[in-house]
């Protein structure tokens, strides 16, 4: 891999973002069903905590399980991925639920999410966004992405932005 793997573990002052496991898997399907797609099988489930299970070995990248230090509940995901972009420019991605919406918890993961993304070295990050999505539009903001480009596909638009990273600083030997 041309760039160090991200951390597989990360703190925040109210969250702890941690690798899945097997166990996630119920509430994996609890946060899909919200998108309002139907409930994915128990099976489609295990199947996608697994394919995240196995990211960070093939990539150095993947999405984190997130939850509430105090609480201990799981309350979405978020971390870098492949996706639309490309491994040098990954592309963030967080999804929580509903009820803990509006509580900055989006922001808080995803800036602990940028900040182990410049450990890496990388120059750039991606992120792509639904034009109906205006919460996701305000988290990014907040952590500096800027709105590059427009496409469509059969879901309709999906909007493009970007944001540049800091060159890692090599600590003397």
């Amino acid at each position: 891999m041309p760039y160090p793997p991200m951390p597989l573990h990360l703190e925040t002052a109210r969250l702890t973002l941690r690798p899945w496991a097997e166990s996630d898997a119920d509430d994996h399907r609890a946060l899909a069903a919200e998108r309002g797609d139907g409930m994915p099988s128990i099976e489609q489930s295990r199947q996608a905590v697994a394919n995240q299970v196995a990211a960070p070995a093939l990539t150095g990248l993947g999405l984190f399980v997130v939850t509430r230090r105090e609480a201990g509940d799981f309350i979405g995901y978020c971390g870098l991925i492949v996706g639309r972009a490309s491994i040098d420019e990954p592309e963030i991605a967080y999804e929580l639920f509903q009820r803990v919406h509006a509580h900055g918890y989006a922001t808080e993961a995803a800036s602990a999410v940028l900040d182990a993304a410049i450990t890496t070295g990388r120059k750039r990050l991606w992120a792509t966004v639904r034009s109906w999505n205006a919460p996701s539009f305000r988290v990014l903001e907040k952590l500096g992405f800027e709105r590059d480009h427009v496409t469509a596909d059969s879901r309709g638009e999906l909007e493009w932005l970007t944001r540049s990273l800091p060159h890692k600083r090599v600590s003397p030997a």
